[in-house]
């Protein structure tokens, strides 16, 4: 099982961040106004750090930093996870991984 897998095996929603960026606190911000309560794995701050930033790179995922995994599938970073939001579909997304139970439309 590689890197990535291990880490967001059985969590609803998993948030790679860096401490310092401004985006992946805005991405937390906003998943967490759902009512959700994600993962954070803030990756500058772990040992292997560059080894999951690279895992990340190789996903598609540019910049490295925020990279959202809902029900264990990669979802995008900040662009991908605000359009979703403004298109009304992260919150049935959030809904179907168990990360949240009810939202009203």
């Amino acid at each position: 099982m590689d890197v990535l897998a291990m880490l967001t095996a059985d969590k609803p929603v998993v948030i790679f961040s860096k401490s310092t960026c401004c985006m992946s606190h805005t991405v937390k911000a906003l998943i967490c106004g759902f009512g959700a309560n994600p993962e954070v794995i803030e990756i500058d701050k772990m040992q292997n750090g560059h080894q999951i930033e690279r895992a990340l790179i190789q996903l598609g995922c540019r910049p490295s930093v925020p990279a959202v995994f809902i029900g264990q599938q990669f979802i995008g970073g900040a662009d991908k996870v605000i359009g979703l939001n403004i298109q009304n579909k992260l919150s049935q997304l959030l809904l179907d991984a168990k990360a949240i139970f009810i939202w009203a439309k």
